[in-house]
């Protein structure tokens, strides 16, 4: 029972990965908090969550960009190959410093800052940006680079502490302060978290205790989840892949700070 509920919660974390551009840590690690104790599986500490999480949006990213890289429309591939090089680089040092940092900090911590971190997610999200926009020339798109490797370096940080990819940072960050079109953020994130996948792991693994059977069939789910979400969002009008991923990250952002708080 175990295995399959956690088989689930990746398919459902990585689905959410590929539709919207995300690692998945940003539902997988409340899932990973409080449905196991639900159905009276199991129960993870913040620390276990995070490292979990962190195999998951590995794996998924890399799945989901897989999937992405050989997606071309009339205005050109949607990955913009020098922002990702711009704030890969920058969130790789970032997530590896967080990760490493976070196997001395407290369970109620790394809560925290998760819940922080969703919460700005969220605020971002309400700021108008030019991320509607759906006619586009790749070769045009212009950003600040060193903006985009500050903001990257700094969601890097935060996110290898919880075991996240950045995404649900990155990707209001993208759309509203260097004004990236929804389809190359949604994109070009997934190859970034990646990225920020390979230094956050890499401090999981140097850390030790990683629990392995959790993880793996967490990481099974998310293999067939991203590629799922990555069809579906092909499909769907762009604005709405906004709509849901500003719910998304308000809903998880309520339920973090209700239990940090109570």
């Amino acid at each position: 029972m175990e295995h399959i509920v956690l088989f689930i919660i990746g398919l459902i974390g990585s689905f959410f990965s590929g539709l919207l551009g995300i690692g998945g840590a940003i539902i997988n690690y409340p899932l990973l908090l409080y449905v196991p104790v639900w159905f009276n599986v199991d129960s993870f500490s913040a620390k276990e969550v995070a490292d979990i999480s962190i195999f998951q949006v590995f794996f998924s990213s890399l799945a989901g960009v897989l999937a992405y890289r050989f997606q071309t429309k009339d205005e050109g591939p949607v990955v913009h190959k020098r922002l990702v090089m711009n704030m890969g680089i920058s969130i790789l040092v970032g997530s590896l410093i967080g990760s490493l940092s976070s196997n001395y900090l407290p369970n109620e911590t790394i809560n925290i800052v998760y819940g922080v971190l969703a919460i700005i997610a969220v605020i971002l999200m309400l700021f108008p940006n030019h991320g509607e926009k759906k006619h586009f020339n790749i070769a045009q798109i212009r950003f600040n680079p060193w903006i985009a490797a500050a903001c990257a370096f700094l969601v890097g940080i935060a996110s290898g502490i919880v075991g996240a990819g950045g995404a649900f940072m990155l990707i209001p960050i993208m759309l509203t302060v260097l004004k990236i079109p929804t389809r190359v953020t949604v994109a070009s994130s997934l190859a970034i978290v990646f990225i920020s996948a390979v230094g956050g792991m890499t401090g999981k693994i140097a850390a030790g205790g990683i629990p392995f059977w959790p993880t793996l069939f967490v990481v099974i789910g998310s293999l067939l989840g991203a590629p799922l979400g990555s069809f579906v969002s092909r499909r769907l009008n762009v604005k709405y892949l906004r709509v849901c991923l500003a719910v998304l990250i308000a809903a998880t952002a309520i339920k973090i700070w209700v239990d940090i708080l109570t």
